[in-house]
């Protein structure tokens, strides 16, 4: 059995169905740049990133909306420092008329300090932001289960 050391996310690809789309959300919601992008009809693609580093990889190949009943991608999750910069980009969100899964700021469990926000891109994948405290002494939305869980 191999060990690595030093494991870690590289980065993330997903499928979308609509790249201007998808692109407009994720640079404004996580202030991603584009650092390279294929743009040939049938080979339409982003590498999305902060700092020259990769983040995000989309790619244009899919029909209709993420699918929460089949095996696979459950969620992906974001941190940020603060539970400020959650509320900031919660009114980014609103803005852009993103679904929430819970109203604001919610703990990622009962008598949880850290928590976020849970919300939908333009294809229906599901997104959490959140920052390692701050967000007690709100009830988490789902009792004796964990708030990221989507119930």
């Amino acid at each position: 059995m191999g060990k690595a050391k030093n494991l870690q996310t590289g980065h993330i690809g997903l499928n979308v169905t609509d790249l201007d789309r998808s692109l407009a959300f994720y640079c404004e919601v996580f202030g991603f740049e584009v650092l390279a992008q294929g743009k040939e009809e049938g080979r339409r693609w982003a590498f999305l990133g902060r700092d020259e580093r990769l983040v995000v990889t989309l790619w244009q190949q899919s029909e209709g909306a993420f699918a929460t009943d089949r095996p696979g991608l459950h969620h992906l999750s974001f941190q940020v420092d603060t539970v400020e910069e959650v509320k900031d980009i919660e009114e980014v969100l609103r803005r852009l008329g993103a679904g929430f899964a819970y109203d604001g700021v919610v703990p990622h469990g009962e008598n949880t300090s850290s928590g976020g926000i849970f919300f939908t891109d333009p294809d229906g994948t599901r997104l959490e932001i959140y920052a390692p405290t701050g967000a007690n002494p709100a009830h988490a939305p789902t009792e004796n289960a964990p708030t990221c869980g989507f119930f």
